[in-house]
């Protein structure tokens, strides 16, 4: 009896010690947890000087002891985008935006983390192929349609593609224009700064439908506060030079991307103005569904034949859908209705216009 309770003495002194001895300890761990200033620096310092794991780990630890501390997320968010973990990384700052819309700095690492992801995909080299098709019945019918397929690769300035356009045109029997011709292209969207990106394309086609030259230049500056601005100029040519100038404005908002684009059609009776709005809604960065409208003369995407150019008016409303699927195989939907005003004859008239797309790109080099 006497040994036992010895032994319970002895035992119970022990824990208490032991207590007192990791009190100091306990204590140091609490005071940078009291301290969330110095240790957001602390970690910051640590990601500038790359080591990104260990400073990820404690800026989780930070987050769970001040869930409400803005510029710690808005610091996690980037540390793991710089870890390449670029889901992980938007979903921290969208936390953030759902009570903080309007947080700048959050808007400003939410547009880069996109901006990342796209520019570090893993894909490499890759193949794509589409088909599109645009259709009327007034005042004859018409249907026309694109095939594509080319190649794009990712080089350490930005994304460039290029292929071949097949287009095919159909008429009713009427008109009986049965006709197949090609169009070579290129594009590449550069990198030029961190705040500064270009959309830079050329295409040429020896036939009469497709311009025979087409070219595009578009320059973009991102902004503060998810906001980013652009101006442009396409180019075509079928038998006189047309240009057609552009500008946008486009906002981020957390999980959705705002644009607003106006186009500028130059001609002999004077210039002729479009508008078009899109609003995208991203669920991750590389599946989106997108909603365009527009209204206005001078044609967004007169890719195809000259008869885009000369319509006198039009309102739109157009749906795409982007979507991976297995990290090597992307989707793109399309739909599209127009209501469109041409020239009839006697006056002006008006004809509903239908438009379709599916386009697939398929990895087939991985970094």
């Amino acid at each position: 009896m006497r040994r036992l309770v010895i032994f319970l003495f002895v035992g119970g002194l022990i824990t208490v010690l032991s207590g007192l001895t990791l009190l100091p300890a306990q204590e140091a761990g609490n005071q940078a947890i009291i301290n969330p200033e110095a240790e957001y620096l602390r970690i910051r310092n640590m990601a500038f000087e790359g080591n990104l794991e260990e400073a990820a780990a404690d800026a989780r630890k930070l987050l769970n002891a001040y869930p409400e501390y803005g510029d710690v997320r808005i610091l996690l968010g980037r540390i793991l985008a710089w870890q390449k973990n670029y889901e992980e990384a938007a979903a921290v700052i969208d936390t953030l935006l759902l009570t903080e819309p309007d947080n700048a700095d959050a808007l400003s690492a939410r547009r880069d983390i996109s901006l990342w992801s796209k520019e570090n995909t893993a894909v490499e080299t890759d193949l794509r192929t589409g088909y599109s098709f645009d259709y009327f019945n007034e005042p004859y019918t018409r249907f026309w349609q694109v095939f594509n397929v080319g190649a794009g690769h990712r080089f350490g300035w930005g994304p460039a593609a290029a292929g071949i356009n097949i287009g095919n045109l159909i008429t009713d029997p009427e008109t009986d224009i049965y006709a197949t011709e090609f169009q070579l292209e290129a594009e590449a969207y550069p990198r030029i700064s961190d705040k500064n990106y270009a959309y830079v394309a050329y295409a040429f086609s020896p036939g009469d439908y497709f311009p025979t030259h087409r070219g595009a230049f578009e320059f973009w500056e991102v902004l503060p506060k998810g906001w980013a601005v652009s101006a442009g100029l396409n180019y075509y040519y079928f038998d006189r030079n047309i240009f057609i100038g552009l500008a946008s404005v486009e906002k981020y908002l957390g999980k959705y991307w705002l644009s607003g684009k106006c186009y500028v059609y130059f001609k002999d009776d004077g210039p002729r103005t479009s508008f078009y709005l899109n609003a995208r809604r991203y669920f991750t960065d590389f599946n989106y569904f997108q909603v365009t409208l527009g209204t206005g003369t001078a044609p967004d995407e007169p890719y195809s034949i000259r008869e885009d150019i000369n319509r006198l008016n039009a309102h739109s409303v157009r749906l795409a859908w982007n979507f991976a699927v297995n990290g090597r195989f992307t989707f793109r939907l399309g739909a599209g209705y127009s209501r469109e005003q041409y020239d009839g004859g006697a006056g002006p008239a008006w004809r509903n216009r239908f438009e379709g797309s599916a386009h697939m790109i398929y990895a087939i080099k991985m970094k």
